[in-house]
This record gives C-alpha cells, structure tokens and sequence, in this order.
C-alpha cells in the first residue's frame, strides 16, 4: 500500500467559517435515535438477542433466544422515552432529527405521525439496527436499499439523511452510491461538515458524535448521572461557542435515544442544557437537514489538487525541480506512502524532503552542487532556474552594484574553495545586506557544519517553493 486513504489532513489548521445562518456562533443539532423495534431479535429473523445499549451492564447474545428484559429495556424507549423527549423537544421549540431505523418505523406508526406533526427530519438508520462489519459489500447494499424503500413507504418521503452507526468499511461509499442522500453522517472526524470524493461524486458528510451522546450511559467509564451528562454537554458547547465568537463557528452534535434519555433521572440533566443554551445569543438549534442545505449552499464542494492521486509523470512534472535540478527526489516521493494528508503543503514537503535526508551524502552533495552561486556567472548570463532566477531577485540580488557584485563573487569562490559546494540560503528571507551578513559569517565554519546548514536551508528553499506554487 502507497496510497493512505485516510485524512488526517482535514481543514487544517484555518477552518472555513461556517457561516452559519444569522451570524449564529453555533449549530447545536439534536439526534433522537429511534431503534426500538429494529434491535436484534429473533423475531427480526437474527441469530441471537440484542446486547448493546441497554441497562443490562455487561449483557451478551442469547443465541436462538428471546430476552425478555432486554426486549422490555427496549419498548420503554418507545412507550415512554421517545414521548417525553417528543413533550421536551416541542415544548422548547427545537427540532430534532431522528435517526429511525426503517424496520423500527415500520413498527411504532403513532411515533412516526409524531415526528412528522412536530416537523421534525426522519433520516434514515438502515434496514435493522444490527452490526454490518462483517457484512458483504453485496448484503449490506441490498439492506440499504432495503432501508430506504420501507423508510419511503413508511413515512411517505424518502429520507435525505443517512446513518448506519454499526458499519463496515464500505457503509459511506455504499449510501453515498445510491445517489439518494444529502448528507451521510457515518464519521466522527470533524467539529464542521464537509465533501467527501466518493463513489465517483461529491458526498456532503456532516459528522456526528459518540462523546456528546447518552449511549455513555451504558458504556465503560460513561455518565453515571445526569450531572455528569450535563457537565460535558455544557463544557462541550462553552469551548465551542468561544471559538465561534472568534469567527471559527463550529457545529455540537448532541446524540439521544429513548430508552436512555428518556428515562426520567436522566431527562432533567437534558433539559438542563436545553435552557442553558438559550441563554446565549447566536445559538442555532437546526435539524440535520438544515445544516446539508445551509452547506450546499455555502460551501459547495471544490476540486482542490489531489497530490496523492496524480501518476508518476504528472507527479515529477510538478515536482521535480522544488530542489533544484534533482528530479529523482519527485521520482522516489512518489512511492511513498501518500494520502489525503499531504494534499497540502506541508504533506508534500514533507514527502520531498523525507527523500532528500534519507539519500546517501553523495547524493545530497549532488544537490548542493546543482544550486547556482549567488549573482554569479550564471545569474549574470541569465541561465538560473525560472525559481532561482524570481528567488534572487526577490532579495535584489539581479541589481547590485558593481562593488556588490565583486564581493559576492570574491565570497563564492572563496566559500566554495573552502567547502567544496556553493553558499546556499534561502533568499526570500532575507535582504540583500542580511545575505552578506550571514556569508560573511558562515564562511568560516566547518565544512560539516556548512553542509547541515545548507542541507536545511535546500529544505526552507523547497518549502517556499511549494508555497509558491501551491
């Protein structure tokens, strides 16, 4: 593998401004997961009973059976935690999205006539609340159109949001193929949305939440009261809400099922926060929905340079002479390991000057010897690299006068008789007299030391290079 498909590299270090509507500093969206009927159970045709997200603590699968508690656990969240998220949500004049599993749906048609009365958005959750890792691409697909046949039946609209929340590797390219979703949520990897490359389109995906969701009431080292819940709700949208006031507005997901939440010692610690929040100015409590459309919008998707993608040719065509003359580190970068990370500059410099610190000495002496001396011969006969030729003269370097350019002269031949490679320095740091200063200075040295200082100065040249270009 020299292709890493994973993104490290995201928005950077200089996130766009979401621009959210009316200058809000925050989108604070709520998930109410409703998954209750679309468990694992045999009555489902499942192999075993469900064992995830329940008050059973540490709960398995009975093969061939049905749980009885478990089960129970599971019609509390639809006889009475979703209806008192339902009474909280409209009361405050929120709307939530509902993540529904369409078999779930299908089942509870009073809840979901309640979700639609409140105008709340039903994306959709798949086909069954089962785990899809060790699903086959070809199943998990038919299960997903599945999913969205029944949600369109059930609710009477297809759904414009996807999330399968138990899934495979494939899950996002899989919905984001059907050509049916706005937006997929099957990431936790970003405090904004954003466009992903997949399935031969642009896939808006708006990332959703495992740490500001109730599901911690039923993990290892989770919320053991509804104080703790609402201390890491409240923290969350305080750290937030101040990067927003310094124009970095961000989006909070908060994740919510009815059988958690809902539970009536745990409830308050939600409406806690609820109140809490609309004690700020510029809080925005929008549905899922809103935000895809808000971003679509705002921020439709763009083709940046996809540096991991090119081929070789294209590659050390671009490449191959950020150091100078030396087309063989391009030619050796290109086999690396590249990924979304190093569409930057910062990733292909990186990758560049990994192949240039790894060469043998020889090799990177080769380098050195490829650079030009300053205002020197070639300089003068105008035969400089198109980037040595802007770099040098950006210091004022093509108009000395003429006892300036009889002391640089004097200086290169004595520097390179010495050191057996030419003064290098990276020029766009500098002016014209710091040059001199630091030649004068630098001449001296060792020769070892010279050719670590002028190794890391190929390097700061490279980087401003990349930054030119890039």
């Amino acid at each position: 593998m020299n292709r890493y498909p994973r993104d490290f590299h995201g928005y950077g270090p200089t996130p766009p401004d979401a621009q959210w509507p009316g200058g809000a500093r925050i989108a604070v969206q709520f998930v109410v997961n409703y998954e209750e009927g679309g468990e694992n159970n045999i009555l489902h045709g499942d192999a075993a009973s469900e064992a995830f997200l329940s008050e059973i603590v540490g709960a398995a699968p009975w093969p061939g059976q049905r749980h009885w508690n478990m089960e129970s656990i599971y019609d509390y969240g639809a006889r009475a935690g979703f209806w008192r998220l339902h009474r909280l949500f409209t009361g405050a004049g929120i709307p939530a999205t509902v993540y529904g599993v369409a078999s779930a749906l299908g089942r509870s048609p009073q809840q979901v006539e309640a979700m639609k009365d409140a105008d709340w958005e039903i994306a959709s959750h798949g086909l069954k609340w089962i785990d899809y890792k060790d699903h086959s691409a070809d199943a998990e697909r038919a299960d997903i159109a599945e999913a969205i046949r029944l949600h369109n039946e059930v609710v009477g609209a297809p759904p414009r949001g996807w999330y399968t929340g138990r899934s495979s590797v494939n899950t996002v390219a899989l919905a984001a193929e059907t050509g049916v979703f706005d937006y997929i949520s099957d990431t936790y990897d970003d405090d904004l949305p954003y466009w992903m490359q997949v399935a031969g389109g642009d896939q808006l995906i708006i990332p959703y939440t495992l740490d500001c969701n109730d599901m911690r009431f039923a993990t290892a080292q989770g919320f053991n009261s509804g104080d703790q819940f609402y201390t890491y709700l409240r923290d969350t949208f305080d750290a937030l809400y101040a990067e927003g006031c310094d124009g970095s507005a961000k989006m909070m997901s908060v994740g919510l099922h009815c059988r958690l939440v809902g539970r009536p010692g745990r409830i308050q610690a939600l409406k806690r926060f609820i109140d809490y929040i609309k004690g700020f100015e510029g809080v925005w409590a929008p549905r899922r929905i809103d935000i895809a459309d808000h971003w679509r919008a705002t921020h439709p998707p763009k083709h940046p340079l996809r540096i991991d993608q090119m081929n070789r040719a294209e590659f050390v065509e671009k490449f191959g002479g950020v150091f100078e003359h030396s087309a063989w580190i391009a030619e050796r970068a290109h086999d690396l390991e590249l990924g979304p990370a190093h569409n930057c500059v910062a990733g292909i410099h990186n990758a560049l000057a990994r192949m240039f610190r790894s060469a043998s000495p020889e090799e990177r002496m080769g380098v050195l010897t490829a650079h030009p001396d300053l205002a020197g011969k070639l300089a003068a006969a105008k035969r400089l690299t198109a980037e040595s030729t802007a770099e040098q003269g950006s210091a004022g370097l093509d108009a000395l006068t003429d006892a300036e350019r009889a002391k640089f002269t004097e200086l290169n031949t004595a520097y390179v008789a010495k050191h057996g490679f030419p003064f290098i320095i990276a020029v766009k740091d500098h002016d014209k007299d710091g040059i001199l200063r630091h030649f004068e200075a630098r001449i001296s040295n060792d020769t070892q030391t010279e050719f670590e200082t002028a190794c890391a100065q190929v390097e700061r040249i490279a980087r401003l290079r990349l930054e030119t270009m890039l």
